[in-house]
């Protein structure tokens, strides 16, 4: 999917950047294409503008705060959180009424700032319950640069096939392959799924989980929020809940920005962070290993689409959803999003 194409994907929320990394001045992010900088004024509210000054064009993410304001550091032009221009140094005049630049929507939530481009959303931040369950804790997993299209990451998320395969080194088996099955909910933010399949137990799973055997089994209930994040609730025999929530933010048409954290329902003492950390993050490179492979622009094949196997059927029903949702705003081009 070509997604600086689509505006209709200006009306989502994504997260860009971890609250942590605005502490010291401002910070740039390229979100759809569109250049922004990220913030925080001196009252602690939450700023995404665009990343340009309106005197010379400088980009305001090489400038600093001063009295609660952002500066540019090319001239001195200093900004409000709403873009408006505060002060020029070069004149003693009032600021004319039009010096200001584009400003977007930005909240805080799950330990990111979230950024929408649209003055309108389609939908809410996504609602991750575990999140202020005292019985989960909270472990910030990636955030990461990855040649890949959002949606191929999206549907490996919900293709179970790959396991086998693409993680044979870690919890996967190829002699397990075979049909998928999974329950399937269609919900108006997307979908839910319920599944559940055997898996080996390597070593670095073993102490990532605390689950003794040469096989276990895992019990997923997935949910895709469109466009670009999921979240995966997998419950172990031994009662451990391990929630995994990932989202692709859109750079460009080839690039996401990844971003995953999970909330568990044991204790730093029964699993070291560093342990679900390491496991969790083998997996991914696995992953990340096989879709940066993959063309950002390219629809499933004809094959897949004709023989409709169940290890595509989510992903096709992705790009449907997708595709009625550009039709639905009037996009010019959907050609992409089949």
């Amino acid at each position: 999917m070509l997604v600086t194409k689509q505006k209709v994907l200006r009306r989502f929320w994504y997260p860009v950047i971890p609250l942590s990394h605005v502490e010291d001045g401002p910070k740039p992010f390229t979100l759809l294409g569109e250049r922004i900088v990220v913030w925080r004024d001196g009252e602690g509210r939450l700023s995404a503008l665009e990343d340009r000054c309106c005197h010379r064009t400088a980009a305001l993410s090489c400038g600093y705060y001063e009295g609660g304001a952002l500066v540019c550091g090319y001239h001195g032009w200093t900004y409000d959180h709403a873009g408006k221009v505060l002060r020029i140094p070069q004149i003693t005049r009032d600021v004319p009424e039009g010096a200001r630049v584009t400003s977007f929507a930005a909240e805080e939530r799950y330990g990111y700032i979230w950024v929408c481009l649209d003055p309108a959303p389609l939908l809410e931040i996504p609602q991750i319950a575990e999140w202020d369950d005292p019985r989960f804790r909270r472990i910030q997993q990636f955030y990461e640069l990855w040649r890949c299209a959002g949606l191929r990451l999206m549907e490996n998320s919900f293709d179970n096939a790959h396991v086998n395969f693409v993680h044979r080194g870690t919890f996967g088996d190829p002699q397990d392959a075979g049909e998928s099955r999974f329950e399937f909910f269609e919900e108006p933010w997307g979908f839910r799924t319920r599944t559940r399949f055997p898996v080996k137990q390597t070593e670095l799973a073993a102490r990532a989980n605390r689950i003794e055997g040469a096989k276990t089994e895992r019990l997923i209930d997935g949910s895709w929020w469109i466009p670009f994040v999921r979240r995966a609730h997998m419950t172990y025999p031994s009662g451990l809940v391990h929630v995994i929530v990932t989202a692709a933010t859109p750079i460009d048409d080839a690039h996401s920005q990844i971003v995953q954290f999970c909330l568990r329902s044991d204790r730093e003492e029964d699993v070291p962070a560093a342990d679900a950390i390491a496991f969790d993050r083998r997996i991914t490179e696995e992953d990340r290993y096989i879709l940066e492979t993959t063309d950002y622009d390219v629809p499933l094949t004809e094959t897949a689409r004709e023989r409709n196997m169940a290890s595509d059927k989510l992903g096709i029903l992705m790009r449907r959803r997708l595709l009625a949702l550009l039709r639905e705003h009037g996009e010019d081009e959907v050609r992409s999003a089949r």
